[in-house]
């Protein structure tokens, strides 16, 4: 039988995923060239604040919630596909 896992590790992993699939170190000159849908720069500076504000959160000892993750996951999860549409994440 597969335990899941409690929300707080369920947070770390969803915070681990989301850095590693989103280039928030893509360079400004990358980030506005060409045609845009949805500011890109503004769309990974919101993300990184919401993961800075749950790993704070989690440091503090406070446990997430599963709509607090779905919320993340969601949001994550937008700025992502937006971030496809304006060539900065390559799909195969």
């Amino acid at each position: 039988m597969v335990t899941k896992p409690d929300t707080k590790t369920a947070m770390q992993t969803l915070i681990s995923d989301i850095r590693k699939a989103v280039p928030f170190d893509t360079p400004m000159e990358k980030l506005c060239d060409g045609p845009c849908t949805g500011c890109s720069k503004k769309l990974l500076d919101y993300l990184d604040m919401q993961l800075e504000e749950k790993e704070a959160e989690l440091n503090a000892g406070l446990i997430p919630n599963l709509g607090e993750l779905n919320r993340l996951k969601k949001s994550a999860m937008k700025i992502h596909a937006t971030l496809i549409k304006n060539g900065l994440i390559k799909t195969d």
